[in-house]
């Protein structure tokens, strides 16, 4: 491995805005005292107070980080000049969405509601309330994402021709009891990254084959993903992901490997392995001249959280031309997601059987 120093630089992060907006938080489960608060702290970006319908644990969280705490969900929607971050479950959006203020800004916690109809549903609101909203499809905002982002749109390994995302992960699913009640686990709620990331790399394909499938030793509904994205004639890519691979660090993985025309790239997503505890993200580039490792600054959890946000007030101040994962964008990815699951529910191709009697 060669010198991380002789690596060039590569965009990592996302810019301050210049007046960072006030951040009123829908919900105070793990992912916002694990993610969303530390990483806005982190990141100085201001919170002003926290909702959830568990008012203690809301309460909680409030006297850690000195937060107003709501009792209501009107009363947190009512706060003016603020963004509203719907940290809470799918099913949840619609009716928060509801009671935010016409021409305000919101942040959703990725899915975009449990399927496609709850997406349009979304997706409609929003628009009738003229809302500036988005996604929070945070891995396309990890460092090492924003990095590969950045060499491929400046040519370095030239034209995109192979994607590859693998995982054989020991998902420790026991934490989520309640995702045994769910008929959607895999794709909506853990590859969905991997195909957004996807998409915001290398654009929409044309179509999916997909397979989704449980484990006989789980209870969650579908642990175990293999898909094509149909891409046309020069572009392959593909997705082998597992969660159901308890036999020890050795061969485990979680890697997305990018190749080229001119060059490759290869990540390793590390908060997925040992998981919560995770291991350090890593990307690697071969531009020609063998693989050399970019020093990253941060990782996806948790730095990517702020990120997304820094983003969106950027877009909100006209700091940036563009939102990225705009809730349009993102019913992109919602329609990807529902069209996997299509894929799956189908049967394969059938195999022509053979015997001696066959006629040709």
């Amino acid at each position: 491995m060669k010198d991380l120093k002789a690596v060039p630089e590569y965009k990592q992060s996302w810019p301050m805005p210049k007046s960072p907006i006030p951040i009123v938080i829908f919900g105070a489960g793990s992912i916002v005292s694990d993610a969303h608060l530390p990483a806005y702290k982190l990141s100085n970006l201001p919170v002003k107070g926290i909702y959830d319908l568990d008012y203690e644990k809301a309460k909680k969280l409030g006297q850690i980080y000195d937060l107003k705490v709501f009792k209501k969900a009107s009363d947190a929607a009512a706060e003016k000049d603020v963004v509203f971050d719907l940290a809470i479950p799918p099913s949840n959006h619609h009716e928060v969405i509801d009671l935010l203020p016409k021409n305000s800004t919101a942040i959703l916690q990725k899915p975009m509601g449990s399927d496609l109809k709850e997406a349009s549903k979304i997706l409609n609101l929003c628009r009738q309330k003229s809302l500036t909203a988005c996604v929070n499809f945070q891995l396309r905002f990890a460092p090492m994402m924003i990095a590969l982002k950045d060499i491929i749109d400046r040519g370095l390994i030239g034209q995109v021709v192979d994607v590859d995302m693998w995982a054989a992960l020991d998902t420790p699913w026991g934490l989520w009891k309640f995702l045994e009640a769910l008929p959607r686990v895999e794709i909506l709620l853990h590859s969905i990254h991997y195909l957004d990331a996807i998409r915001f790399l290398v654009g929409n394909p044309i179509g999916i084959h997909a397979k989704t499938m449980g484990h006989p030793a789980s209870k969650i509904s579908n642990t175990r993903t293999a898909a094509i994205l149909d891409y046309g004639d020069e572009l392959r890519c593909a997705l082998s992901i597992n969660h159901n691979h308890p036999h020890g660090r050795k061969y485990q993985a979680c890697e997305l490997r990018i190749c080229g025309t001119k060059g490759a790239a290869y990540l390793h997503l590390g908060v997925n392995l040992n998981y919560p505890k995770g291991e350090p993200d890593r990307l690697e580039v071969n531009l020609g001249n063998g693989w050399e490792e970019v020093k990253l600054e941060g990782s996806w959890f948790i730095d990517s959280f702020a990120y997304r946000m820094r983003q969106l007030q950027r877009a909100v101040t006209g700091e940036d031309e563009t939102l990225v994962s705009a809730v349009d964008d993102a019913w992109n990815t919602m329609a990807l997601v529902e069209a996997a699951y299509e894929s799956s529910s189908k049967p394969a191709t059938k195999i022509p059987s053979y015997s001696h009697s066959s006629k040709f």
